[in-house]
């Protein structure tokens, strides 16, 4: 394969041109060639040296492996003597070539998927994913409530081999298999399970919520104008197929922690549930075919309710400067401190009193064994 330029491509180019790659990020030569970045990575990949090489397009060094591998055609050339049949060398160094290149691009290629992991959550990594976000490269939710929302490629574990890529939808906070079994063979651990979050929180100002108008129900395709008019009785019939949301309610913040109230699982809470009807009358949770976790989709409407430090503040009495912020946990051992210096000051003007109380049980006694000596004697 070879660019436009007539240079030939790069080991990396190609591996993300091919079919069900679409998902993956060209990760820099400069981000690979930095052995911080690799740290960790030579004990989970066999052949890890030819591995990077082959990524990293550099010609491997073959004049100590061709003088090891003439050593031991020679030492086999003495065993076998006369009986060494035609083509023997030729076929067995072929085999052998063939075996480990194949060893070699396997490893290469989970190298690759590991050093891609740590790439997407640096700084041009996340921006480049941005990119392909943006311009929809990973696909859309298939929940409806969702209007469309774009997804995001996680892994459910960090560990190679366990699970494959699934998609991550921010309005709803579900995870999806991807529609197309071609993205089914990439491995989730190759995106891991710090992208999805760390790239909400990288780029707060994302309108994720944002609704989608949907062409095939537009009023005003011409394509769709004969098949609009013989769908209208219908759709104003159907009460069920028009839910509007509820109104927030008045003084609600913009932001919470730095992230946009409005990105707080828009696809969520009432008005985004589906209700099951029968002749337009809902179906009981209790019945056997009715709902069934529906709180999973619940979302307060009151957005300030998942605000825990403001509610932890106003139930404790706590200020709203952000001194008092930072010196909570100063004044929580400065307390811990005075309590424990009390303790110890009431232990020491107890002292006193307990030693009194013992030498005056010790006289008491020593009075009672005196007496008792004493009418012994007596009688």
């Amino acid at each position: 394969m070879s660019s436009s330029e007539g240079a030939p491509e790069s080991w990396i180019s190609s591996f993300c041109s091919l079919m069900g790659h679409e998902y993956f990020a060209e990760v820099s030569e400069d981000f690979i060639e930095d052995d911080f970045n690799l740290t960790g990575l030579q004990s989970q990949v066999p052949m890890y040296k030819e591995a990077l090489e082959m990524i990293l397009d550099v010609e491997p060094e073959e004049d100590e492996e061709e003088e090891e591998e003439e050593e031991e055609e020679e030492e086999d050339d003495e065993v076998l003597g006369d009986e060494k049949p035609a083509g023997y060398r030729r076929d067995r160094k072929h085999s052998r070539v063939a075996s480990d290149l194949s060893v070699i691009e396997s490893s290469a290629e989970l190298l690759y998927g590991l050093i891609h992991q740590r790439y997407i959550t640096s700084r041009p990594g996340i921006q480049q994913m941005l990119e392909k976000y943006e311009m929809q490269h990973f696909g859309v939710c298939p929940r409806v409530h969702c209007n469309g929302c774009k997804v995001l490629p996680v892994g459910r574990t960090d560990t190679p081999g366990q699970e494959t890529v699934k998609l991550f939808c921010p309005s709803c906070y579900d995870l999806y298999t991807p529609p197309n079994s071609r993205f089914q063979s990439v491995d989730g651990a190759f995106f891991g399970t710090t992208f999805g979050s760390l790239f909400l929180m990288t780029f707060p100002d994302l309108d994720i919520g944002a609704k989608r108008a949907e062409a095939g129900l537009s009023p005003t395709s011409p394509a769709n104008t004969n098949t609009n008019q013989s769908r209208s009785s219908s759709l104003a019939s159907s009460g069920a197929m028009t839910v509007t949301s509820p109104e927030p309610p008045p003084n609600q913040p913009t932001q919470i922690n730095g992230m946009l109230t409005s990105n707080f699982a828009p696809g969520l809470g009432e008005g985004h549930i589906y209700e099951p009807k029968i002749y337009g009358f809902k179906v009981s949770e209790r019945a056997k075919s009715g709902p069934r976790m529906q709180w999973l989709r619940m979302k307060p409407a009151d957005i300030t309710e998942l605000d825990e430090a403001a509610r932890y503040h106003a139930t404790h009495g706590g200020g709203g400067d952000d001194d008092s912020d930072g010196d909570g946990d100063t004044e929580m051992s400065t307390a811990v401190a005075r309590t424990s210096q009390q303790s110890a000051i009431e232990k020491r003007k107890k002292a006193p009193l307990r030693r009194r109380r013992q030498q005056q049980q010790q006289a008491s006694s020593n009075k009672a064994d005196q007496m008792s000596i004493n009418g012994g004697e007596g009688g």
